[in-house]
C-alpha cells in the first residue's frame, strides 16, 4: 500500500499546467515512515504539527493528508518506533504528542541508509546520457 503524500493539490496542478515540473501523487512505500521518524527525531510533536513541519521543511512540496498521517502514526506506535502521550497543545487543547523511541532511532538509521541507497541508484539511472 502506498501512502498518499501529495506533492501538490491536483486542482492547483490543473491550474498551473504551464509548470513543467512533474508532481508524483505518491512516494515510494515506507517513505512516510522515514519522514515521520525524522521529524520526530528533531522534537516530539502532535500530528498536525508533524504535517505542518513536513510542509515547511520541504518548502510546501510535501503535504501529507490526515488519512495517511494518522494511520502511519498508529502503525509506528504499534511497532514501538514512537510513543504517544496526551498533553495540552500550544493553544491549550488536548493533543496526542508523539516522540521517537530508541528502537525508532535505530529504524530511522536503517531507513535513512535504505533511502540513500535507493535514491542514489535512481539518480544513476536518471543521469544516464541519452543517445
Amino acid at each position: 500500500m502506498l501512502h498518499s503524500v501529495t506533492v501538490r493539490d491536483r486542482r492547483a496542478e490543473a491550474l498551473a499546467f504551464a509548470d513543467t515540473m512533474s508532481r508524483p501523487a505518491d512516494l515510494v512505500q515506507g517513505t512516510l515512515d522515514l519522514l515521520i521518524l525524522k521529524i520526530l527525531a528533531l522534537e516530539p510533536q502532535h500530528g498536525w504539527a508533524i504535517s505542518l513541519r513536513l510542509k515547511q521543511i520541504s518548502s510546501d512540496v510535501l503535504q501529507v493528508s490526515d488519512g495517511s498521517l494518522y494511520p502511519a502514526l498508529h502503525k509506528l506506535e504499534q511497532q514501538g518506533w514512537i510513543k504517544a502521550e496526551w498533553k495540552p497543545s500550544e493553544n491549550n487543547r488536548r493533543a496526542k504528542y508523539y516522540a521517537i523511541t530508541r528502537k525508532g532511532r535505530r529504524q530511522l538509521e536503517k531507513e535513512t541508509a535504505d533511502w540513500q541507497r535507493l535514491s542514489g541508484a535512481i539518480t544513476l539511472v536518471v543521469q544516464l546520457p541519452e543517445a
